[in-house]
């Protein structure tokens, strides 16, 4: 029988996914006392080698560190992250130019291996004693009713039942959770392709692991409709991330043959293909990544089965913010936890209210990031608002603050954020448009639209 159904709390939760947010969440339920079995598709990465090139270095920043912070965890995972300040834009010439990402010490964000963040935060759920990863296991099928899902193991082919009281599902934007559940509730979940993909690079260290390029910095070569990213590892390498469409005159299906991909890197990326002699080699070695975004109707079922994380809102990555709010999700679903006292019952719903309009919000902020990051951050208009609102930050920071710093550096709702910022660039579309330099804006028009539309 359902525990829950009796009004107690389930003895035991069975967690789909021993990604980033599986493991986070199930430090969070082991330490309030739940047993907690997680099943993970692929092998353990802390003994087996993993498949290269899919990685993308994360941007670890306050919504993440939030809950690693209450967790004690967050002084390990220093150990393994690197602070960037700002974006350092690359130019077809080689000129660079550092942005800062705030004016605030604290406002950075920070570079940390995806894989070496996992194994940690496995080894930590492993460590409260009431975690069980079973790996190499996949699910076949998910039956609500009878509280039962069907165990594959990956190399045998054995299977296996198994019986949840609780089912969570942190099993990735290909979710198999999510879809039983949309196939329970006869709605399915859109899952938005962008119709762009990305290929994993790589800038060696320097001799004795230097940095070749800035090390405190996220780099960045926008070319208009593609762009190359760079990440800091911390054995002085960079990863380094083409991102472009997957058709067209310039998209991965013109990078053929080595001779397409030199002539394409020569003429956009000189400077970065110097320190990346094996450049071809990697790039029709390495798979090409897929990106999109998935919008959810149904985050649980009953008292029975939840999504959480990329399950639940997977999104393109150009807000570096897919992991920060998944850790938000087991931060926020960690209080409500507190706020009913284990009552799983009215938390189900409590936290679909609650997270659900924050995932929407912050995927259509990543989809308009990549815009920024490839395009119009070069844009002379843009980098004016952009230093005119760092000055309306300065003088009236009670009440404006640039839409990035509250995506980034603050715990505002994402959905705040959202609406917020389409406020911030009506003001400083007024201020900017009519000017070319920071010295025209008019402060005293500046204040009166900060107070009407802010105050």
């Amino acid at each position: 029988m359902n525990a829950e159904r009796n009004g107690m709390k389930p003895q035991h939760i069975t967690l789909i996914g021993a990604g980033l947010v599986g493991s986070l969440l199930a430090v969070y339920l082991a330490r309030r006392g739940y047993d907690v079995t997680i099943i993970e598709k692929r092998p353990d990465m802390r003994t087996a080698a993993i498949s290269a090139g899919r990685s993308i270095n994360l941007a670890l920043a306050n919504r993440g560190i939030r809950p690693l912070e209450e967790l004690g965890l967050m002084q390990q995972v220093r150990d393994i992250i690197i602070p960037m300040k700002g974006r350092m834009l690359h130019d077809e010439q080689g000129q660079t130019q550092l942005v800062p990402y705030g004016q605030q010490p604290h406002e950075v964000i920070y570079s940390v291996s995806r894989g070496e963040l996992n194994k940690l935060l496995m080894t930590a759920a492993e460590a409260t004693g009431k975690v069980k990863i079973v790996f190499e296991t996949g699910i076949e099928q998910i039956d609500f009713n009878q509280q039962r899902i069907l165990l594959k193991h990956e190399q045998t082919g054995a299977q296996q039942p198994h019986h949840f009281e609780l089912l969570i599902g942190a099993d990735g934007g290909g979710s198999v959770v999510r879809k039983a559940i949309d196939a329970l509730h006869g709605k399915a979940s859109i899952e938005e392709k962008l119709f762009h993909s990305y290929k994993e690079l790589n800038i060696a260290a320097g001799a004795n692991g230097s940095f070749r390029i800035e090390k405190e910095a996220l780099h960045i070569w926008p070319r208009g409709d593609f762009m190359m990213i760079g990440l800091p590892n911390n054995d002085g390498s960079f990863t380094m991330t083409l991102f472009a469409p997957d058709q067209g005159a310039v998209s991965f299906a013109a990078l053929h043959d080595h001779a397409s991909f030199t002539r394409f890197f020569e003429q956009n990326f000189a400077d970065a293909l110097k320190l990346m002699p094996d450049a071809a080699e990697t790039y029709f070695r390495n798979p090409t990544g897929f990106l999109g975004t998935v919008h959810c109707p149904n985050w649980y079922v009953q008292n029975k089965a939840l999504l959480i994380g990329d399950a639940a809102h997977a999104i393109v990555p150009f807000h570096g913010q897919g992991m920060n709010c998944g850790f938000e999700d087991c931060f926020d679903l960690n209080r409500l936890l507190d706020e009913h006292h284990d009552n799983w019952q009215p938390v189900f719903a409590a936290y679909a209210a609650a997270r659900k309009p924050n995932g929407e919000a912050i995927a259509l902020m990543a989809q308009e990031n990549y815009v920024e990051m490839r395009a119009t951050v070069r844009d002379p208009k843009f980098q004016l608002k952009k230093t005119v609102g760092f000055e309306l930050e300065k003088r009236w920071p009670q009440l404006f603050s640039p839409r990035y710093s509250m995506v980034m550096f603050q715990h505002i709702p994402y959905a705040e954020a959202l609406r917020r910022g389409r406020i911030n660039d009506d003001i400083l579309a007024a201020l900017c448009d009519p000017i070319e330099q920071a010295e025209q804006v008019d402060y005293i028009l500046a204040e009166q639209l900060i107070r009407q539309k802010l105050g």
